[in-house]
């Protein structure tokens, strides 16, 4: 009978390792907050002593839509509107600020062993069990 990943490794680690894994990184990834200093007023990109700001990128975004519905086939008004989408994503995403919450020593020790100990079982279920040595 073949075990996890086709192999002769066991099914008991596989869903060992699976559910310790996947309770672990739920743990970390729960244990981080999330904060962001975006706003329409934000700065996104600076330029040497010249700051653009999310508003800013709004301007060829709406220059952008309006030609598209003038003319759809209009490259530049294409580059315009999906350009400044771009811009704006970036700048949401590099304005975005991560940060663990406060845990304990034992916390973040629980959060390790389960999500690299799992990790570590559910690769070793997906390896051939060597069975030379039956008695051993």
């Amino acid at each position: 009978m073949k075990g996890a990943g086709g192999t002769s490794g066991g099914i008991g680690q596989f869903f060992i390792g699976l559910v310790m894994m996947c309770g672990g990184f739920y743990m970390l990834l729960n244990a981080i907050k999330i904060t962001s200093s975006f706003g329409l007023g934000s700065h996104l990109y600076h330029f040497g002593g010249f700051s653009l700001t999310s508003g800013m990128v709004m301007i060829p975004f709406i220059f952008g839509v309006g030609m598209m519905f003038y003319n759809a086939k209009n490259p530049f008004g294409w580059l315009l509107t999906f350009g400044s989408l771009v811009a704006l994503i970036f700048g949401v995403i590099s304005s975005i600020n991560f940060r663990f919450s406060y845990m304990s020593a034992f916390d973040l020790i629980v959060i390790l062993v389960l999500s690299i100990g799992g990790l570590g079982l559910f690769l070793r279920s997906l390896k051939a069990i060597d069975n030379r040595y039956p008695d051993a």
